[in-house]
């Protein structure tokens, strides 16, 4: 997740950023027995075992030259800013999804300060192989990286692999996004180079920081005025309007599969004003603000997480088993929006 703006004390109002309410059938056709079978899918010891990798792989690479960065940026947001890796983290997802037999490219765009190259991969779609459902997580992190985004990356390759064992009427969708760190420049370029294509994007799962939790009272924290629950043992679902009965479908899905606790938050119109920057931060927004639908999957990083940007973001602070539910989360919905699983 990228580095949080200085927040204001403002009131965020129910104008602002209200709760979601669920109360209107959302699951319609949905085949729960099948869409619990995908979830069940997912391996927890797997899942762990993809993280441990990954955190080792950063903590091997060689940081990022950042300097370009200027001194005022190192002063606000701390020498971090150069302890970031990406290219061997990047290797290491696109051979993954290569192993897996998925349709794997790079998609390379040069830029001013720097080159990003977006990691994108696909299980085709049987009957509607234009409409695509799209998963997607950013692969640099700071230090090693554990929960921002470890986390997110493992997630995409444990559904990857559980989902390419089943087919789906719609295109699913992996992409790994780089740079978004530096200010989600990797997502801002795949959304504009895409924004031409015949294909139609019908709902994308952002995952940023999903394996923190911590049950005590206390320990989450909010944004002013957003009457968040007090301990942070729950999985955040942000939307904005356009996408708020994708949101109204996970928040269904996850209480009808009874996986873990969710609070869906919505922000009004494209998600951009003066008080929601700190929900704006992760690579969600370039899809908000070209009227794409997209949620993002978080357990809202500095909000709860100590250890946010730091070297102590090790794998040791995780929480196995509610990671494990959220994937399981990701994987019911997706399997749910790509039109599966097909008997």
């Amino acid at each position: 997740m990228s580095a949080p703006r200085p927040v204001r004390s403002l009131l965020l109002g129910a104008a602002v950023l209200g709760l979601l309410s669920c109360s209107k059938p959302v699951l319609e056709g949905a085949r729960l027995d099948a869409l619990a079978d995908v979830a069940s899918q997912v391996d927890g010891d797997r899942l762990m075992g993809l993280v441990s990798e990954l955190v080792d792989t950063h903590a091997k690479d060689t940081p990022v030259e950042c300097t370009f960065l200027s001194e005022s940026q190192r002063e606000q947001f701390g020498e971090s800013l150069c302890k970031l890796t990406r290219q061997k983290a990047g290797e290491r997802l696109q051979a993954s999804f290569e192993e897996l037999g998925l349709r794997v490219r790079r998609q390379e765009t040069a830029g001013s300060p720097f080159s990003t190259s977006n990691i994108v991969a696909e299980l085709p779609g049987t009957t509607k192989p234009e409409e695509v459902v799209l998963v997607g997580a950013h692969y640099d992190a700071f230090h090693a990286g554990a929960d921002d985004n470890t986390t997110g990356i493992a997630a995409m390759l444990e559904l990857a692999q559980v989902l390419s064992r089943y087919k789906f009427e719609r295109t699913v969708r992996f992409v790994g996004f780089d740079f978004e760190e530096y200010g989600l420049v990797g997502s801002s370029r795949y959304v504009d180079a895409e924004g031409g294509a015949s294909e139609r994007l019908v709902a994308a799962i952002i995952l940023d920081c999903i394996g923190y939790y911590d049950s005590r009272p206390g320990s989450q924290t909010s944004l002013p005025g957003l009457p968040t629950p007090s301990a942070g043992d729950f999985l955040a679902v942000i939307g904005n309007d356009i996408s708020s009965q994708r949101a109204s479908e996970v928040y269904a899905l996850n209480n009808a599969l009874k996986l873990m606790k969710v609070t869906p938050l919505i922000v009004p119109r494209d998600g951009t004003g003066p008080l929601t920057g700190n929900l704006m931060r992760s690579d969600h927004t370039p899809f908000w603000v070209t009227n794409q639908e997209a949620l993002f999957f978080t357990d809202t990083a500095n909000f709860r997480n100590p250890n946010y940007h730091q070297d102590t973001d090790t794998i040791g602070t995780l929480e196995p088993t509610l990671y494990r539910q959220a994937v399981r989360l990701s994987a019911a919905t997706l399997a749910f929006w790509a039109g599966g699983p097909q008997p």
